[in-house]
């Protein structure tokens, strides 16, 4: 009993070609979330650090203002 028309050479490669289009869309889509996803961890890892820098300010009664002059002076001391 047949099953049906025969593909020719050239429809099969048609057919390869486009589900290897369609698979390398896929990718592209999934990369691109998972670009997303890596930006928004690294956020919110830098919240985090930012966090714990400020905990460690309060415990020390200390300024953002506070820690900016501290860095400044370590600087111009290891400058010179």
């Amino acid at each position: 009993m047949p099953r049906g028309v025969r593909k020719t050479p050239l429809e099969k490669l048609n057919e390869e070609l486009k589900e290897v289009r369609e698979s390398m869309k896929q990718y592209k889509d999934c990369l691109i979330t998972l670009e997303e996803k890596e930006k928004d961890i690294q956020d919110k890892i830098k919240l985090e650090q930012f966090k714990e820098v400020s905990s460690i300010l309060d415990e020390h009664e200390m300024s953002i203002m506070d820690l900016k002059e501290l860095l400044i002076s370590s600087k111009t001391e290891v400058a010179e």
